[in-house]
């Protein structure tokens, strides 16, 4: 271990024309896209805490690529203790991705903050939880978009603070197996791929028991092939094998005892500790369904090892059924790709056309999606039929659109406005407008989809981005839709074949985990499920239905987790999830996993309802869906009408009512004559494509919004405005030297009664492991105020100076009056603020408005339309002061509230409080 607080790398390895560079420490990469990389191996990590890679990035004069937000890719490849890769399934901090286990992109030049343009230089730093069966990382950094050589200095990790309970999710095997339930295709095997880590090297770490079932759900006997038998307990009478001691395989020897038979299984060894496992499983005779379950050789009672699943289990028919396989390099369109598939399962020319359902069979089928959709806004029309007999198109927010007659589905109607475009083109390739047009004109819903399969043959699609997860899943549910029509006949088959194709393509994604923890994969599944109830007659069906359902039993916990700790600040997304959650109701009924779905989308809403503030919206933080109605959308999930979460209007006298949750807290007050206050902040964890806003905040008092969150959709904001709103510089939060926030997440530290008022204390792990953070708020019983504190503390000591930010409503007038006083009007309404420093000294104050020189220091906007950043005034108050520094920002109504705030801000107890946490 070294004998400071840091870890650097004890090994350096070069490809693609990388090298050591010209000082010691420092690495050269050239502009060479993936190939040109350097890896660089860190020993001895602490497991389950954060850690920290920093690293100094210099660049070219001439370097073009400093408006990328990809400009370089640092990836993450963590090691088990014998140096084997572990293929954990999530990591704090960090995303998922094909060249690395896990990634982080480094921003280019253009997007580093202000100062660095003129010495060429930035520090990047990119913080991550440790896994609990890591103890090593072999860091590779690589060329991405980088059109000059870049150097890399100085990389070094830094442990932070332990992770929190629960950041990892373990999958710890017991002898006791949980069996998986997983439907088969009569005739073809199954293949599952996973990771199993053991803490010890052991060949026989663990197994796999398998139990293959028959129609009617009763158990088909072993032996089955490629398994042996395990002896054990719980056996049929009997039975018997080999005796104590024996290993998978060993006969009994004479005399020895011998031990019922627990039934059929496959070894799992673990040498080295991870292990990648390929199970091709070849169902018996007649088994229609398979449970299968990961556990020890020990039994109750025997010392168990620790062995763990590092992720859920991949499940695939085996690879000639891979869509891949079954298209080949032919062009195949949807009649000719069943007719393909019926010959793959050895059935009779012809036979694919008992698939088809018919429109009573496919219109009994639930479309969750669509049930989605329809529960998220008011009906909406996204197709008009005009006097001329063409149809207009309205999506995605955007303009009308007149399509053509024949449309070839490569229409980029909003190419100049990319923002615009790519939602518009995901709307319009998910075909969804189709469902609606279908009421008024059904045999034109039916040509179009028709002519929308015609150009976008598997393997050569009219518009690439029409196999986006935003438009394939909700395009698979309107086949569904369309074969339910009394006159979807002669149609039937092109439908058909493009329901079974898009099944074939969602069940990859589900039975992959493709996009891991998303409401992406979680929209696979749920529009699996739905191809499986309208396809009862297709082989696979059974199939798909199992793995929709495993894949929503593993991962709504994931997502709805019953602790309250989201992964996603975002309560739009959070809001989104409880839809689909409420829309899968119908489809999952009482089985398995429908309880636990319905139980924890009724949590989640609940807590949720509790947020609207009384103008009907929900706090904005994370990705904000602009335009939505918030309060009618809650409302429709609740069975009720107009407002949701109305509470009586309190007395002038009466203490806010507040809420606080595992990763926020909200207040809210009512005075008669003097309008609806509210008080809303955020400390769930930061993720690296999230909103840099843990810790941050809103207020409204007096019915009007004053501080406001900068807001932001990856719906429709792409590039330098894109980068902005995920930066700290577009929330309502502190960065301390200069640095930009890292991932971490916030805790509440506990709560101070005061005369008039409360104070709530979080702290936060975002700024990095050199500092301790600790913010403070202090609200006012009514919400006539508010005030922000802020204290850092650094573990080296020295000068130490954080700034802060406050966002102020677009319509507000701000005006400075002097260095520590601005004074806000809006609506012939006033807020007047001032920064002041306990531990300190307030070394500034500036409004900044639509400033937008570089991605790396635009300031003051906020998103007006979907689309569009509207200037707005951003207050930044600095305070400055030498190893400890605290200090924060007053804001109040008038100057009564002014001052009472100022009296309790002066209070022995507040800074008791300050100081002990």
């Amino acid at each position: 271990m070294p004998s400071e607080p840091v870890f650097l790398p004890v090994q350096a390895r070069y490809a693609g024309g990388a090298g050591p560079g010209a000082r010691e420490g420092e690495h050269a990469i050239t502009a060479n896209n993936r190939w040109s990389r350097v890896q660089l191996t860190f020993r001895h990590l602490p497991a389950e805490a954060w850690c920290c890679l920093e690293v100094r990035l210099a660049w070219a004069a001439e370097e073009e690529g400093g408006q990328a937000l990809d400009f370089l890719l640092a990836g993450f490849d963590f090691l088990a203790a014998d140096g084997s890769s572990l293929d954990v399934e999530h990591v704090p901090g960090l995303a998922r991705s094909l060249l690395d286990p896990h990634s982080a992109w480094i921003a280019g030049p253009a997007c580093q903050p202000a100062g660095s343009e003129f010495v060429r230089a930035a520090p990047v730093r990119i913080a991550f939880g440790v896994p609990p069966q890591a103890r090593g990382l072999s860091l590779t950094l690589r060329s991405w978009r980088n059109t000059e050589g870049v150097t890399v200095a100085e990389p070094r990790l830094r442990p932070g603070t332990p992770l929190g309970a629960g950041a990892f999710r373990r999958r710890r095997l017991g002898p006791q197996p949980e069996p998986l339930r997983h439907g088969l295709v009569p005739g073809l095997g199954l293949v599952v791929r996973g990771q199993i880590h053991a803490a010890r090297p052991d060949e026989h770490a663990a197994r796999v028991s398998l139990v293959y079932r028959d129609r009617d759900g009763a158990e088909i006997p072993p032996p089955y092939p490629g398994t042996v038998a395990v002896p054990g307990l719980g056996a049929k009478p009997g039975t018997e094998e080999p005796g104590e001691g024996a290993r998978p395989g060993e006969r009994a020897r004479p005399g020895e005892r011998a031990r019922p038979v627990l039934g059929a299984a496959i070894n799992l060894p673990a040498q080295p500790q991870a292990r990648r496992f390929t199970l091709d499983l070849e169902p018996p005779p007649g088994a229609t369904s398979l449970d299968l379950g990961f556990c020890t050789w020990e039994e109750e009672g025997e010392r168990l090892p620790v062995v763990e699943l590092l992720g859920p289990p991949e499940v695939a028919l085996e690879d000639r059924f891979r869509l891949e396989s079954l298209c080949g390099d032919d062009l195949l369109d949807a009649p000719g790709f069943l007719a393909r598939l019926s010959a793959r399962l050895d059935r009779d020319p012809g036979a694919e056309a008992a698939w088809i359902p018919g429109p009573g069979e496919a219109g009994a089928a639930a479309l969750p999606l669509a049930r989605a959709r329809s529960l998220r806004a008011e009906a909406e029309r996204p197709v008009g039929l005009r006097p001329d007999g063409n149809l207009s198109l309205r999506l995605a927010g955007c303009p009308d659109w007149v399509l053509p007659e024949s449309p070839d589905f490569r229409e980029d109607p909003f190419r100049a406005m990319p923002s615009r475009a790519i939602p518009w083109r995901l709307a319009y390739h998910s075909l969804t407008w189709l469902l609606p047009l279908a009421e008024a004109v059904p045999a034109r819903a039916l040509a179009l989809a028709q002519a929308w399969s015609r150009a976008n043959p598997w393997g050569q699609p009219a518009d690439p981005l029409s196999l986006h997860p935003g438009a394939l899943p909700a395009r698979a549910e309107v086949w569904i839709g369309l074969l339910a029509l009394p006159g979807a006949g002669a149609a039937a088959p092109v439908l058909t074949g493009e329901a079974v194709r898009h099944g074939f393509a969602l069940a990859e994604i589900v039975g992959q985990n493709t996009f891991g923890q998303s409401l992406h994969q979680l929209q696979a599944a749920a529009a699996l499920l739905a191809l499986a109830r309208a396809l009862p007659r297709l082989p696979l069906s059974s199939h798909w239905d199992a793995l929709a359902r495993e894949s929503l039993r593993d991962g709504v916990p994931i997502l709805l987790p019953a602790d309250g700790h989201f992964a996603d600040s975002s309560l739009h997304r959070r809001l989104d999830l409880i839809t689909l959650g409420r829309a899968l109701r119908e489809p999952l009924g009482e089985a398995a996993p429908g309880p636990l779905v319905a139980a924890r989308t009724e949590a989640a809403l609940s807590d949720l309802a509790g947020l609207i503030d009384p103008g009907g919206r929900l706090p904005p933080f994370g990705e904000v869906f602009s335009g939505t109605d918030d309060a009618g959308w809650i409302g429709r999930l609740r069975g009720s009408t107009g407002l949701v979460a109305q509470r009586p209007a309190a007395t002038s006298t009466a203490a806010a009512s507040s809420t606080l949750l595992p990763d926020g807290l909200s207040a809210r007050h009512e005075t008669a004559g003097r309008g609806w206050a509210h008080f809303a902040c955020t400390f769930a964890e930061t993720s690296p494509q999230g909103h840099a806003d843990c810790s941050s905040y809103v207020y409204a008092a007096g019915a009007t919004r004053w501080i406001v969150e900068a807001g932001g959709s990856e719906q429709v904001e792409i590039g330098a405005a894109r980068h902005y709103l995920l930066s700290a510089r577009a929330h309502n939060i502190a960065v301390v030297d200069g640095h930009e926030p890292v991932a971490g997440r916030g805790f509440h530290r506990g709560s101070l009664a005061l005369p008039g008022a409360v104070a709530h204390a979080v702290e936060t792990t975002i700024h990095g492991p050199g500092f301790r953070h600790l913010r403070v708020f202090v609200l006012p019983h009514d919400l006539s105020g508010l005030a922000v504190i802020d204290r850092f503390a650094s573990h080296e000591g020295g000068p130490l100076t954080f700034r802060a930010f406050a966002q102020l409503a677009p319509e507000t007038l701000a005006a400075i009056e002097g260095p520590r006083r601005v004074q806000a009007r809006q609506g012939g309404r006033r807020l007047g603020l001032v920064p002041f420093a306990i531990a300190g000294r307030v070394a500034g104050l500036e409004a900044v408005i639509g400033r937008g020189d570089r991605p790396g220091t635009m300031q003051g906007f906020v998103v007006g339309r979907p689309g569009l950043l509207e200037p707005a005034c951003t207050l930044r108050y600095t305070v400055s002061g030498r190893g400890t520094v605290c200090g924060g920002l007053l804001m109040a109504v008038d100057g009564p509230a002014e001052d009472s705030l100022a009296r309790v801000l002066a209070r022995e107890e507040l800074g008791r409080f300050l100081e002990r946490l």
